[in-house]
């Protein structure tokens, strides 16, 4: 409450603290976190019965909310079913974001879904404008809800025989989610070692799956309207679709060509063609956020680990449930230095020009990204003695949201483990809105400045 007097009368004034949308989706998440790490330190949690240390259940929380995948405990032989289960249901509302379930629930409840409510969930999954936005959050639901289901009983095809009917749909399912969620938790472990997909390195079925669920989660939920509107016409398509598609195939096949040239003599040493293809393809695709592995991370040869770098880096597509800086942001700096270099005053691609306030946008992005991986990794550096390798792929894969590491996770300092959930709480909620939550102001400048020009180059 306020007071102040008006014509000598004391006259009370209720003050409401006001958050921008930006606020709303951090504090959310923020939230979402903290519940999640309170239920994770509870005994029953754990399958030994005991409290799990409030630090190391935060950090499984930050990364399960957070779609990482980056672990303290192997999430197997730790978590009890409970504790499995609430990291299930953080995975699937972090990525799909806590605002379409409330969207969702107030549609259900035939509550009218307000002007503010549009408004978050349309900055939520970067849409350009509330309308029809309603429709779209349907979409993603029950979207949703049908990849996961295909893809869990396409993997119950070989988990139930090999694990029983009961715990055979228990993994279909939540790897199932886990992947379609580009999260990386998977429940393959035994003996407290993680193995994630390696015995599965050379399966058909449990590769095609796997990758089509990580593509389709990061494929954006913006382009999956354009693709379900126009079908296969791609002249009808919006050039965010035509960017992601372009990319999204650029980047898979792309990094699975190097991958499968840089691995010939590490870990491919052993494996045929076939196999060597298969792992070349599941490197590509869930370095780009996802965090399985078929191969031992640890042992990527140094080429392959700089390559992993550059696919974490990017990440997937905007508005989906994949982290990075996103595809279309390095498009988008590409785009303008090739046009910069042939001296051309617009930047375009596919008979379109792209906007100096995209670029902007994309370098903002890119430098506070790239600034906050290095710095995390030198600070972390400074606190213990990790190889510098191993410390770059750790932080790399916490801001890019992707949950790869190298095996120094559960060595992590305190501190360490701090800056690591910072960098994937900062990659979840986004660099630049993270930025604009701490600093945001509705009031513009009063003053300015002359314009000077400044030699770079």
């Amino acid at each position: 409450m306020k007071a102040r007097k008006i014509d000598g009368k004391e006259i009370k004034k209720r003050v409401y603290v006001r958050f921008s949308h930006t606020q709303i989706i951090a504090i959310g998440f923020l939230i979402m976190i903290m519940a999640g790490a309170v239920l994770l330190s509870l005994p029953i949690s754990a399958r030994d019965g005991q409290a799990t240390p409030f630090l190391n259940a935060f950090f499984t929380s930050a990364s399960a909310s957070c779609v990482t995948g980056l672990v303290v405990y192997d999430t197997a032989t730790h978590w009890s079913l409970f504790g499995q289960v609430v990291i299930l249901l953080l995975i699937q509302t972090g990525g799909l974001g806590f605002m379409t379930f409330i969207t969702f629930f107030f549609m259900l409840m035939r509550r009218k879904v307000g002007l503010q409510e549009r408004q978050i969930m349309t900055e939520s999954i970067n849409a350009s404008s509330i309308g029809g936005i309603l429709g779209i959050t349907k979409l993603i639901l029950l979207g949703t809800l049908g990849f996961e289901t295909v893809g869990a009983a396409l993997l119950a095809i070989r988990f139930i025989p090999r694990f029983g009917v009961g715990k055979g749909i228990w993994l279909s399912v939540f790897h199932s989610v886990s992947a379609f969620c580009n999260a990386g938790f998977d429940l393959l472990g035994r003996d407290g070692t993680p193995y994630s997909f390696t015995e599965y390195s050379a399966d058909p079925l449990v590769n095609i799956v796997i990758m089509l669920l990580i593509i389709i989660g990061g494929l954006g939920f913006l382009v999956w309207e354009d693709l379900l509107v126009h079908k296969f016409k791609w002249k009808r398509y919006k050039l965010q679709t035509k960017a992601v598609l372009f990319m999204t195939v650029l980047l898979v096949f792309g990094g699975a060509l190097l991958f499968f040239i840089f691995e010939r003599n590490a870990t491919g040493a052993e494996m045929g063609v076939g196999e060597r293809i298969w792992t070349a393809l599941f490197s590509s695709v869930t370095a780009r956020t996802a965090g399985f592995n078929t191969t031992d991370t640890a042992s990527l040869s140094d080429p392959s680990i700089i390559l992993t770098y550059f696919l974490m880096f990017i990440g997937g597509n905007s508005g989906s449930t994949a982290g990075g800086i996103k595809t279309t942001s390095i498009l988008v700096i590409f785009v303008f230095a090739w046009s910069g270099i042939r001296r051309k005053q617009d930047a375009n691609i596919f008979g379109r020009s792209l906007s100096d306030g995209a670029l902007r946008q994309a370098v903002y992005i890119f430098f506070m990204n790239l600034t906050m991986a290095v710095v995390g990794a030198m600070i972390i550096g400074t606190i213990q003695p990790v190889a510098t390798r191993d410390i770059l792929f750790e932080t790399f894969s916490a801001i890019g949201t992707v949950g790869m590491s190298t095996g120094v996770t559960s060595g992590l300092l305190p501190v360490s483990r701090v800056i690591i959930i910072l960098l994937m709480y900062i990659g979840r909620v986004g660099s630049v809105s993270f930025g604009l939550a701490m600093l945001e102001k509705k009031a513009r400048p009063r003053v300015t400045y002359p314009m000077e020009n400044i030699t770079v180059g």
